[in-house]
C-alpha cells in the first residue's frame, strides 16, 4: 500500500510559511519522501499501517490550506508513468515485502 499526500498551503504571511514548512517536516519525520513539491509519498506494509499514517498526517495538519491523502495498492503504484520533460523516467519499484514466521 502507498499513501500520497498532496497539499496546497497558503504562504502569504510568515506564520503561514512556517506552518507549511512545519507540515513538510512532519511528513519527512513520518517517513514520507518528497515526490514533487507539495507531493509526498510513503510505502505502508498494511491497511492498518496506512490508517495509522493517515491519523498522524491528520494530527500534523496546518490550520489553513487544502490537503488530500490518497491510498493505493502496489499494483496501482506500478502503473505510474513519470516524465521528465518529454522523456519517460525509469519505473520506481515497490520496496520488497518481508514475511516473518
Amino acid at each position: 500500500m502507498w499513501i500520497l499526500v498532496m497539499f496546497d498551503l497558503p504562504v502569504g504571511t510568515k506564520q503561514e510559511r512556517k506552518a507549511a514548512h512545519d507540515f513538510r517536516l512532519a511528513l519527512l519525520d513520518l517517513g514520507f519522501e518528497m515526490a514533487q513539491f507539495s507531493v509526498y509519498l510513503r510505502f505502508c506494509s498494511s491497511h492498518a499501517q496506512c490508517a495509522t499514517q493517515c491519523r498522524y498526517v491528520e494530527a500534523a495538519l496546518p490550520v489553513g490550506g487544502r490537503v488530500s491523502v490518497l491510498q493505493f495498492t502496489d499494483k496501482q503504484y506500478e502503473r505510474t508513468v513519470t516524465f521528465s520533460g518529454r522523456k519517460p523516467q525509469k519505473k520506481i519499484e515497490a520496496p520488497p515485502q518481508y514475511v516473518l514466521f
